[in-house]
C-alpha cells in the first residue's frame, strides 16, 4: 500500500527588507553554525572516526566537552542542530563511497564471483568495513562472524581488503568547503537550521532566536502560514532577506481514472516525450539556450572587467529569477503530463549524463546547465504524491534500437530510421516505445511504490 503522505519543502519568504542590525545576528548565527560544521568535518570526517558516526552521541558528547559551544557563545539549540546536521553530511559521502566502491567492485572482470560477494559483504556490515579500514581485528557477532569466515575460505581476503582500502581512499570525499585557513568558507553557508523551541510565529512573521539570551530578531513574512517543525533559514545578506524552507506532510492523491501505462523519454530539447508521440515542454530547449547564453555573457563581461567590478548582486538576483522562471515551466509542463496522461505507471530510463567535447562550445555551454538534476528529483515527487509508480527500465542500445522490428538503426537530426524494415519516426518518439517495450517485457532496474529508485 503506499503511504498516505509524503514530506515535501515548501518555502516562506520575508515581506519586507530585514534591518541591516537584525541581520548581522543572524548572519552571526549562520557563521558560527558553519564553524560547528567545519569542526565537525575536521574531526570526524576521516576513516578513524567511522564507529563513532552511529548513532553519533559519543561526537555528540565529545562535542560538548570541546568547550566550543561556550567559545562562541551560541546557544545549544543551534550548535547541537550543526553537529547532527554536519553529521548527516559526513553518513552521506560514506554512503555515495560505497556505492561507488560497490559498483567498481561489480564491474571489476579480474574478480570471481566469490571475491566479488566477500567484498560485498564487507561493504555491506559496518563493523567489518570499519575494522578493514582501521586495520584491526573484526570483533562481529557469531552468525555474521562465521558467514565472515565461509566467504574468507574461499579468496585470498587480505588482498581484497587491501584493493578496499585503496578504492576508499581514492573515492571517499570529506566533506566542507574550506578556506586556506581551515576553517568553513561561512559566505557559502548563509544558513542555519533552527528547532521549534528557538522560534515563534506570530503578529504576520515570526520571532528568531539570537545569541543574546531573551532577545530575538522578528521577521515580517508574506503569508500567515505557521509550521511546528525543524526548519531551515537561508539568508540573502545583500538583499536584506530570507527565505524559510520547511518540511510537512501532504496527502497522497489517489486518482481511480489513473490507470494507463506510458513510456517516456525526457530530453534537452523536449521536456518528455511519450510513447505514444505526445510531447510536453517543447520550449524548454529554447529557454535553456537562452539561460545559457545569458551566463556565458555574463561571465565575458565579468571577465573584462573583473578589477573594476565591486560585486555580482544584480547579476546573482538575475540568475535566480531566471533559474525560478526555468523551474516553473519544467513544473508547469510535468503537472501537464499527468493530467493528460493519467498514468497508473511510468516506465522511464536513467537520464543521461551530458556530453562534452563536442565542437560547438555554445551548445556544449548550454548542455551543462541542463537542469536533469531538477528534472528527474520533480517528476519523483510529483508521481510521489499522485500514487503514480515509477519503474526504471534497462537503457542499454534504447534509442539505437527499432521499437518495430528489434534491430539496430541511425539517428540523424531527431529522426530515427531503421535500416532493417524501414520504419521512420522521431527519435524521442521511438526511445519512449522502447522503454514501454522493456517496462512490459520485465527488463527493469529497480521498481519502487512511487518515486524513482535505482539498484
Amino acid at each position: 500500500m503506499p503511504p498516505d503522505t509524503i514530506c515535501k519543502t515548501v518555502h516562506q519568504y520575508s515581506s519586507s527588507p530585514i534591518p541591516e542590525e537584525d541581520m548581522r545576528k543572524l548572519l552571526e548565527i549562520a557563521d558560527d553554525y558553519a564553524k560547528v560544521k567545519n569542526y565537525v568535518y575536521i574531526r570526524y570526517g576521516g576513516i578513524g572516526s567511522l564507529s563513532k558516526l552511529y548513532p553519533g552521541y559519543t561526537i555528540q558528547n565529545e562535542m560538548t566537552a570541546s568547550g566550543m559551544r561556550e567559545t562562541l557563545k551560541l546557544p545549544s539549540v543551534y550548535f547541537y542542530l550543526a553537529v547532527f546536521d554536519a553529521l548527516g553530511d559526513i553518513k552521506s559521502q560514506w554512503t555515495k563511497a560505497k556505492s561507488k566502491v560497490q559498483r567498481l567492485v561489480s564491474e571489476n572482470e579480474n574478480f570471481t564471483q566469490e571475491e566479488k560477494h566477500y567484498l560485498w559483504f564487507l561493504l555491506r556490515v559496518n563493523n567489518a568495513f570499519e575494522a578493514v579500514l582501521e586495520h584491526r581485528a573484526m570483533m562481529l557477532p557469531k552468525d555474521i562472524q562465521r558467514q565472515h569466515d565461509e566467504l574468507a575460505g574461499k579468496v585470498d581476503f587480505p588482498r581484497l581488503q587491501r584493493y578496499l582500502c585503496r578504492q576508499v581512499r581514492r573515492n571517499h570525499t570529506k566533506c566542507g568547503k574550506q578556506s586556506p585557513e581551515g576553517l568553513m568558507d561561512t559566505k557559502v553557508q548563509g544558513g542555519f537550521a533552527i528547532a521549534e523551541r528557538a522560534y515563534r510565529y506570530a503578529d504576520h512573521g515570526i520571532y528568531i532566536s539570537t545569541k543574546e539570551r531573551r532577545k530575538r530578531v522578528f521577521v515580517p513574512l508574506t503569508d500567515n502560514n505557521q509550521y511546528k517543525s525543524q526548519l531551515y533559514i537561508k539568508l540573502y545578506p545583500e538583499e536584506n532577506r530570507i527565505e524559510i524552507k520547511a518540511p510537512v506532510n501532504v496527502a497522497v492523491r489517489q486518482h481511480e481514472d489513473y490507470c494507463n501505462e506510458v513510456g517516456i523519454a525526457l530530453g534537452m530539447f523536449t521536456l518528455v516525450t511519450t510513447d505514444g508521440g505526445r510531447e510536453y515542454g517543447t520550449e524548454l530547449g529554447r529557454r535553456q539556450i537562452e539561460y545559457a547564453d545569458w551566463i556565458r555573457e555574463q561571465t565575458k563581461s565579468y571577465n573584462r572587467n573583473r578589477e573594476a567590478n565591486a560585486g555580482r548582486k544584480k547579476y546573482t538576483a538575475k540568475k535566480k529569477r531566471l533559474e525560478e522562471q526555468l523551474h516553473s515551466y519544467i513544473n508547469h509542463e510535468l503537472n501537464r503530463f499527468l493530467i493528460e496522461e493519467r498514468p497508473r505507471v511510468i516506465y522511464i530510463t536513467k537520464t543521461p549524463k551530458p556530453q562534452g567535447g563536442g565542437i560547438n562550445r555554445k551548445i556544449n555551454n548550454s548542455v551543462n546547465l541542463w537542469q536533469r538534476g531538477y528534472i528527474r528529483s520533480r517528476i519523483g515527487q510529483k508521481c510521489k504524491e499522485q500514487s503514480v509508480k515509477i519503474i526504471e527500465v534497462l537503457g542499454k542500445d534504447i534509442s539505437r534500437e527499432c521499437s518495430r522490428c528489434g534491430a539496430i538503426g541511425n539517428k540523424k537530426e531527431g529522426i530515427f530510421s531503421c535500416v532493417s524494415c524501414g520504419y521512420a519516426v522521431k527519435e524521442k518518439e521511438n526511445t519512449a516505445r522502447n522503454v514501454l517495450k522493456r517496462g512490459r517485457e520485465g527488463k527493469v532496474i529497480k521498481q519502487a511504490a512511487s518515486g524513482v529508485k535505482r539498484s
